[in-house]
């Protein structure tokens, strides 16, 4: 039976190119999102740059402005050289001490989840088993994990599909993964796009992973925003309503030509509508690829 559950619609904030950050939480509370989602490397190169003053000064021009940081994403796209199940142990230890880094920004910012998919840092290479590479990421995550317990964050890892990464590619393996840690801050996050390679309906694939995911982006398989695509998001936001799922849908695009302003505002009205079943929060709430690995067999 369908349970109300309240959703908090958010926005990513790389779809603001050459905005700045005060700029974009204005831009995004003045339309009407009731939160915003920061990809560390828009702001700098690495999160150690961020000092103390900055990050509370965006969060508190986040709670001037009426709506909540929901998460950081895109973690490991600067600085270089960080690698999730790289076979060498001293990159893997440098990797781990920044996603502890990254776990103290987010908390900073007053972020609840912290969005790991870096598809190009977790790649299976050549010569290592898959029993290697689950087992490398796994203490890899270790002690952000440890980290993020203490720090009120939830760690989200997301299942991309093959033409991105052959390192866990759906969400049942990625289930797997983070149970391993036998943490309630180790969670997976569920990606419409990514969930369109799987070769099950989404809504099924929701409601078989209930209650291991924390967050939800909403997207389209051709990369741009919710409703502009052939992606029904109906079923979708019922699949979310019938588990309960009461947190945050992000809006998460990689084709940008329609410009920040149209795909922030046809996406916000896209999804109000999808979501009239539930109750929306107006702010403050809660291809061809790399042969895939992570097979059964390699996921107990």
């Amino acid at each position: 039976m369908a349970t109300e559950s309240a959703v908090t619609l958010s926005i990513c904030n790389e779809i603001f190119q050459g905005w700045t950050i005060d700029r974009t939480i204005e831009y995004v509370a003045r339309i009407g999102y009731g939160a915003l989602e920061i990809a560390p490397f828009t702001l700098a190169d690495s999160v150690e740059m961020i000092g103390e003053d900055e990050r509370a000064r965006i969060r508190r021009m986040a709670e001037q402005a009426g709506i909540q940081i929901s998460a950081i994403h895109w973690v490991l796209v600067k600085p270089e050289g960080m690698y999730i199940n790289h076979p060498d142990a001293s990159i893997r230890e440098r990797t781990s001490r920044y996603f502890g880094a990254l776990v103290d920004f987010c908390a900073d910012l007053g972020g609840r989840f912290m969005v790991v998919g870096s598809p190009k840092q977790r790649n299976v290479m050549p010569g290592v088993s898959c029993d290697e590479a689950w087992g490398w990421a796994r203490e890899t995550f270790r002690p952000a994990v440890q980290r993020a317990e203490t720090r009120g964050v939830t760690i989200c890892f997301e299942p991309l599909a093959p033409a991105e990464t052959n390192f866990i590619n759906t969400a049942a393996d990625a289930i797997r993964f983070v149970r391993t840690l036998k943490s309630e801050r180790f969670k997976i996050i569920l990606d419409v796009k990514a969930m369109s390679s799987e070769g099950i309906p989404i809504p099924q694939i929701i409601r078989d992973s209930w209650p291991y995911f924390a967050y939800f982006h909403a997207n389209d398989r051709n990369l741009k925003g919710p409703g502009f695509g052939d992606v029904d998001f109906g079923p979708i936001a019922e699949a979310l309503r019938e588990v309960g799922y009461g947190g945050y849908v992000s809006v998460e695009v990689f084709q940008f030509e329609e410009g920040p302003e149209q795909i922030a505002t046809r996406s916000l009205e896209y999804l109000r509508r999808v979501f009239r079943g539930c109750r929306v929060e107006p702010g403050g709430a809660g291809g061809g690829g790399p042969e895939a690995c992570l097979k059964p067999e390699c996921a107990e």
